[in-house]
């Protein structure tokens, strides 16, 4: 395959969107890891010093950038892909096969994808955007440091109600989204065998539920004061 097919083929165009869907499913157990510091339960200490790590390390700070281009790629991709679907489905079947034919997320990658998206601007205006720009209150750790009080700005995001349905309702796309892309993401790759796929399959579905259930406890438990 030429470069320029990467980006223009349809196949290019799966496997773009195969290799940074991997690398966010990846990117998703680490920042599962660090929210869950909030669980601590020693007022934000092990979430702030986290939260800070990650903030002032030049690697990752690089790798926000690689990251950042990742979810660009992954969006513009997904969004051809749909559009060049739904031009060949301009002529419909002529029996509706319903979840004979695929399952309705498996249909619905498009809507799940753009729920998604416009959740992640939302959630880069709570949190990625005053840390980056606007600013956040300060708090002294107890190694010394003085860093953004990630955690405070989470408990004020987190204490209005239709913010915590918002982010439920995002994880619950995400889970769906998350069973398709999963096993999809392998096949596009290249894996065939039956046996393997019902493995990656079972593992998605696994990795899927706890993953998204995990990102909607946080608001959930901060809003009815498990937290503190």
């Amino acid at each position: 395959m030429k470069w320029s097919e990467v980006f223009n083929s349809s196949v290019g165009k799966k496997l773009v969107m195969a290799l940074t869907g991997l690398f966010l499913i990846s990117f998703l157990i680490v920042h599962a890891g660090i929210n869950a510091c909030i669980w601590a339960m020693d007022g934000g200490e092990m979430f702030n010093k986290a939260a800070h790590f990650m903030g002032a390390t030049v690697v990752i700070r690089i790798m926000e950038i690689g990251l950042f281009i990742g979810f660009l790629i992954h969006i513009f991709q997904g969004l051809s892909l749909e559009l060049q679907n739904r031009a060949k489905r301009k002529v419909g079947y002529a029996v509706e096969l319903g979840n004979k034919g695929s399952k309705w997320y498996s249909r619905s990658m498009g809507l799940l994808g753009t729920i998604l998206l416009i959740f992640l601007i939302i959630h880069w205006k709570h949190f990625w955007i005053p840390s980056r720009f606007t600013g956040v209150e300060e708090v002294t750790l107890s190694n010394g440091v003085t860093t953004h009080n990630m955690f405070a700005l989470m408990q004020s995001t987190f204490s209005e109600l239709w913010v915590v349905v918002v982010y439920v309702l995002a994880c619950v796309s995400l889970c769906w989204h998350l069973i398709h892309g999963f096993q999809s993401a392998f096949r596009t790759m290249g894996v065939h065998n039956d046996r393997f796929l019902s493995l990656l399959n079972s593992v998605g579905i696994g990795y899927s539920v706890i993953i998204s259930l995990a990102f909607a406890m946080m608001p959930v438990t901060m809003y009815l004061g498990w937290v503190s």
